[in-house]
């Protein structure tokens, strides 16, 4: 079923998406209160922590790189956005994204009502589904289809960010080992931390 699903994905070029995505990600930019939502999630980060998302950054700070990675995920945005509104098919959107920015994308998305009135103002959607992020399980790798549209969209990738599919699961295994050290496991799914009473 697996390769069913991805023999059926049909995308356009990734110099048509990546044309389509830089006047998307223009409009967007362009709206009064774009900036008011990325200034707003990079300020409030502390409510978007996770556990295999930026900690695969090295080095991670997220008041030093909340900047960066929501500038990466609105541009990748604006890419799915872009090969949905060229197909009209929402699963064929669902690209790989590297770990850090699709955690980043979530984070974006919270801020749902501002970008509601965003999407209306400029009429272009923010497509994301997690349903359909694991129905394609595709992960990220360098020189995909994502990359090549990225590239020709907005140019080079930064690579402190754009982590590659097999080294993003090497990292996790060290951060596997760390966190069950302290009784998380699970990739942050469980905790055996028994807290005692107040």
């Amino acid at each position: 079923m697996e390769n069913a699903v991805h023999a059926a994905l049909v995308r356009p070029a990734p110099e048509t998406a990546a044309a389509h995505a830089r006047t998307i990600h223009a409009a967007w930019l362009a709206d009064p209160e774009m900036r008011t939502v990325l200034d707003g999630c990079a300020k409030y980060s502390s409510d978007w922590d996770d556990f295999y998302g930026g900690p695969l950054v090295s080095e991670y700070s997220v008041a030093r790189d909340a900047k960066h990675l929501l500038d990466g995920a609105l541009k990748v945005m604006a890419l799915k956005s872009a090969v949905y509104e060229l197909t009209g098919d929402e699963l064929a959107a669902e690209l790989p994204v590297p770990v850090p920015l699709d955690v980043t994308t979530h984070a974006l998305c919270a801020q749902f009502t501002a970008l509601s009135r965003v999407q209306a103002r400029t009429g272009h959607l923010f497509v994301h589904s997690t349903v359909n992020e694991h129905t394609v399980e595709t992960p990220w790798r360098a020189g995909d289809y994502t990359h090549q549209a990225y590239r020709q969209a907005f140019g080079p990738v930064d690579e402190r960010y754009w982590i590659d599919a097999p080294e993003a699961e090497r990292r996790r295994n060290i951060l596997d080992a760390k966190y069950a050290s302290i009784g998380i496991t699970d990739r942050g799914m469980t905790s055996a931390v028994a807290y005692p009473p107040a």
